[in-house]
């Protein structure tokens, strides 16, 4: 991995007006537990293996973690699980830290590794076997597996599971003190072995692992399994909401035993949120790293990866990545993201920020013939998007600042000689071509409309010279091309990069390939253990690789660049997004590098391709009990139709995410026709998605959208919590009933002044004298336990955000 001047790190938190999580599940939890008292405060933990560097599939549930904490005034930690000493590397756990801290999140002095705490699990491990709920076992790891039974089977003891108290103990310390082979022996939990929960019969807790670790050394032999570690990681380290992925759910069974157990009190929880996959990629860093050691990229930087390392090289912003994570949603199902919802993400960022210039990527000469003078013309940045104001004549940009009117432009030499695209001229144009052609005009952007009069071939039959004469402004062009002056333009490389694959489903089974293969999964989740990573790994997802992911040209940009800070980007126009390449790029040899096009130019090549696939054969009948055949891959993409659905959806207030959803389904798009199209309306779509989506496919949704509209103002408004708002929403579902009327008849909200949450606020605040001084003298840790009392003295009523914000005013 070259150490690349990546524009550095944030060290501020972030802005107030940062994406936030929006209603679900887990935060009607964590306000129903600081409700009840539970607990003083929120603490989260994002624990990622440093086996790889962090990617994309990554932020959605750090994002989940750092900004639930934050939201409720409580903690957030960043852990290193690295318990592989076969896998975990400084290299990786710098890197992680590093583009986490790069993505806006900020844990403080919280930063945790599990290898710190060895010791203290094997001191739990010991107190197990004490206690009767362990015991080591000595059985081959085949007829371990075997002894376990299956789902319809239950499990047999091992020959060892009775072993004594003292001979466990004997065992368990020699094992530590390195006297056996790898393998030789495992420590067990002792649960039960018939339950039906597979995770329940008596799981590997330890296993001897002879390695070099990169903290630890060769201090230890034995390493704990995760079922293990990260219960009792998160018990030390106080979290109270562990929130995880849908796989590790029947692991909780073991979480909570442990708990119970080992006697933590308090304790933390464990709840799960689905998973959230991303169209024309991988996430496994086992994939990954294949990727980059049999050389398919150039490394773990390699723009086209979908590593944090990559897209920052790539030159997507964190403020990009973070406003995708927010739009995804949380529910307590998989789900796969159209990546169109990632690309718009960087679209819309880089928007309003990417000044305009102009650059060739495949240029050919034109000859201005009767241009005897060179011009120096003024071209505007923004074309657009500037504002200008007549009060102290600055003008406001995009980015909201205000400049000169000088610098809201560029100079710009138009000469004798010019560079346009090659594209730009045909000498024997299609019917329709808007562009260059023999005795046509076009016009030169911001410098007038030139007519081709004749042009030269090379050798191959190329055109090499375009002679042309600059017309004047009454003169009719029907397109617009750019272009660069030959004499003053700067030579520049250009990477266009494109996806990684050329398959919505890389990891899955394509039908019309028949070399395709239902791919490894990433990790063994019945083991949930380390010894997947050494399992053969099916070569089926890189024949999905797309040979078109990366296309070098040589060509020109304009010179008022060089002037730029390195880390700017632009819009070179009909081109799409470009910056500078940190890595590579240098004054005298410049590299630019596509970070996305202006529009999404897979969309057409999807729907060509399913035009010509060849029609799918109907479904058979299916018996009975027989399973439902589920096809795996990707939604159908989207039609003309569905995208112009999404556009109106996105500009009524929905968020992308939800907008093609719902313009995937008449069902959903029938209901949110009937609501209100004013501030309210983004409000009502999330919880037609989030909410209501099952039971209006099921027909059994009685409320109408048009009466979540008022539900939704008092919610924006913060007169009614969410979790009230949700509870009225589901009754209204049921009944028809317009929510607000069923919170208004059975006083469900309660009215809560604003009054009245100063003087609860207030009250807190005086009874609590000592720690007001602790947080005012930088213990910021603290507000979680003036927002539990707070929440306490008024009963629940106190709307979270209002809370949070009266309370930072308080304390301030």
């Amino acid at each position: 991995m070259t150490d690349a001047p990546f524009p550095p790190a944030g060290d501020d938190t972030l802005p107030l007006d940062s994406p936030r999580v929006a209603p679900n599940f887990i935060t009607e939890i964590i306000e129903r537990d600081l409700q009840a008292g539970k607990y003083r405060e929120i603490v989260t933990r994002f624990p990622p293996e440093p086996s790889g560097y962090a990617h994309l599939g990554h932020i959605f549930a750090s994002f989940l973690d750092f900004q639930t904490a934050r939201q409720y005034g409580g903690r957030y930690h960043l852990r290193m699980d690295d318990t592989n000493p076969e896998l975990a590397t400084q290299e990786y756990v710098d890197a992680i830290a590093d583009d986490l801290r790069w993505l806006g999140w900020d844990w403080g002095e919280h930063f945790y590794y599990a290898s710190d705490n060895f010791e203290k699990y094997y001191e739990y491990a010991e107190q197990l076997v004490r206690q009767g709920d362990a015991y080591v076992d000595s059985v081959p790891h085949e007829e371990m597996v075997r002894l376990r039974g299956d789902a319809k089977t239950p499990g047999s003891p091992s020959p060892y599971r009775a072993r004594s108290v003292e001979e466990n103990l004997d065992l368990l310390r020699r094992m530590k003190a390195g006297e056996f082979p790898d393998g030789a022996h495992v420590l067990r939990a002792k649960i039960d072995l018939a339950s039906p929960n597979m995770k329940l019969r008596d799981p590997v807790l330890y296993r001897i692992l002879r390695g070099d670790h990169y903290r630890q050394g060769r201090a230890w032999c034995i390493y704990p399994m995760y079922d293990f570690q990260h219960p009792l990681q998160d018990a030390l380290e106080g979290v109270t909401h562990s929130l995880c992925s849908l796989e590790f759910v029947d692991n909780r069974a073991i979480y909570d035993w442990l708990m119970e157990r080992l006697a933590f009190s308090p304790r933390p929880h464990q709840y799960e949120f689905g998973r959230r996959g991303l169209e024309y990629t991988v996430t496994s860093k086992r994939k990954l790293r294949r990727l980059v050691q049999e050389g398919k990229v150039t490394g773990w930087d390699d723009p086209r990866m979908p590593t944090l390392r990559a897209q920052r090289r790539l030159g997507v912003t964190p403020e990009a990545v973070r406003r995708f994570a927010a739009q995804i949603g949380v529910s307590r199902t998989n789900r796969t993201v159209d990546i169109a919802v990632y690309e718009n993400a960087v679209r819309d960022d880089l928007n309003w920020r990417a000044p305009r210039v102009m650059a060739v990527l495949d240029p050919v000469r034109v000859t201005l013939g009767n241009l005897d003078a060179a011009q120096t013309l003024a071209l505007p940045y923004w074309p657009h998007d500037v504002v200008r104001d007549s009060s102290d004549g600055l003008v406001g940009l995009p980015d909201g600042r205000r400049v000169s009117a000088e610098e809201a432009v560029r100079a710009v030499p138009l000469t004798h000689e010019l560079y346009i695209e090659r594209e730009d001229f045909h000498p024997a144009p299609p019917k329709g071509y808007k562009r260059l052609t023999p005795g046509g005009t076009v016009r030169l952007r911001g410098a007038g409309i030139i007519r081709a009069d004749r042009f030269e071939t090379d050798e191959q039959g190329q055109v090499s010279h375009i002679h042309a004469t600059l017309l004047g402004e009454d003169a009719k062009a029907g397109g617009v091309i750019h272009w660069v002056s030959a004499e003053h333009a700067l030579s520049a490389e250009f990477r266009l990069y494109d996806r990684l694959f050329r398959v919505p489903n890389p990891e899955g089974e394509h039908p019309e390939d028949p070399q395709s293969e239902l791919m490894t999964p990433d990790f063994d989740p019945e083991q949930m253990s380390h010894e997947n990573e050494a399992a053969p790994l099916s070569p089926g997802f890189m024949r999905y690789l797309n040979p078109h992911s990366l296309r070098v040209t040589r060509g020109f940009v304009e010179p008022s660049v060089a002037a730029d800070p390195p880390d700017t980007r632009y819009q070179f126009e009909r081109q799409g997004y470009f910056w500078r390449d940190p890595v590579d790029s240098r004054e005298d040899a410049l590299v630019f590098g596509r970070i996305i096009t202006l529009k999404d130019t897979w969309a057409k090549e999807v729907q060509k391709s399913e035009a010509t696939r060849p029609a799918q054969k109907p479904a058979q009948p299916r018996g009975e009990g027989q399973p439902r055949a589920e096809t795996p891959g990707k939604a159908p993409p989207l039609t003309p139709e569905q995208e112009a659905e999404v556009a109106r959806l996105t500009k009524l207030g929905a968020a992308e995410a939800d907008a093609r959803t719902i313009a995937r389904d008449a069902a959903l798009l029938a209901f949110v026709g009937e609501a209100a199209q004013d501030a309210t309306f983004g409000q009502v779509a999330s919880w037609t998605v989030n909410d209501l989506a099952a039971g209006l496919r099921a027909g059994h949704v009685q409320v109408r959208a048009a009466d979540l509209a008022p539900l939704a103002a008092e919610v924006t408004a913060g007169r009614i919590p969410t979790r009230v708002a949700r509870d009225a929403l589901a009754r209204a579902a049921a009944s028809g009933e317009a929510p607000l009327d069923i919170i208004e008849r059975e006083g469900l909200n309660a009215g809560l002044s604003g009054e009245d949450l100063q003087k609860a606020i207030q009250d807190v605040l005086d009874a609590n004298p000592d720690k007001v001084d602790a947080y005012r003298g930088g213990k910021a840790a603290l507000l979680g336990f003036f927002t539990g009392q707070v929440m306490r003295a008024t009963g629940g009523k106190a709307d979270p955000q209002a809370l949070a914000a009266a309370l930072k005013r308080a304390l301030a």
